[in-house]
């Protein structure tokens, strides 16, 4: 299974804002939109960051409140580890494992396509393993 089969599922809609955005702004769009993370994008749709929820918490203890009135670009995750529509579940957990995040947008040609979790890439190992069970149920009751 690839990147793309997730997003034939899940859909390509990606929660984003621009690198001006408050952190306050931020964390009412995380809380309203039951998200971990918001893709940050420059004004030609190109990822130029990634803040979590784990994020905004740091920023918290380093800076206390005022830093809820700071632009997003502050604390963003700057460095994003992105994959490709033809990556597999199998290339994505070892990033995500070995980097810790449970984020990662896809990008094709520079641009965001799509955003991938933790959760959809287990929700699709756990539906190829049903499926893989189901087939040797079947060859080994037909066969």
């Amino acid at each position: 299974m690839n990147v793309a089969a997730i997003l034939k599922l899940k859909g390509r809609d990606v929660l984003t804002a621009p690198p001006s955005t408050k952190l306050l702004a931020i964390a009412r769009l995380l809380g309203e939109h039951k998200i971990g993370c918001i893709v940050i994008v420059d004004g030609d749709g190109s990822v130029s960051g990634i803040v979590s929820e784990r994020d905004i918490v740091q920023e918290l203890a380093r800076a206390g409140t005022a830093a809820m009135d700071a632009p997003v670009e502050a604390c963003m995750t700057k460095s994003v580890v992105s994959c490709r529509e033809a990556d597999t579940t199998d290339q994505l957990m070892g990033e995500m494992t070995a980097h810790r995040f449970r984020h990662m947008p896809v990008v094709e040609r520079g641009r965001l396509v799509g955003l991938v979790s933790i959760g959809d890439v287990v929700r699709m190992r756990i539906a190829e393993a049903e499926m893989e069970a189901a087939a040797m149920r079947e060859y080994i009751a037909t066969g």
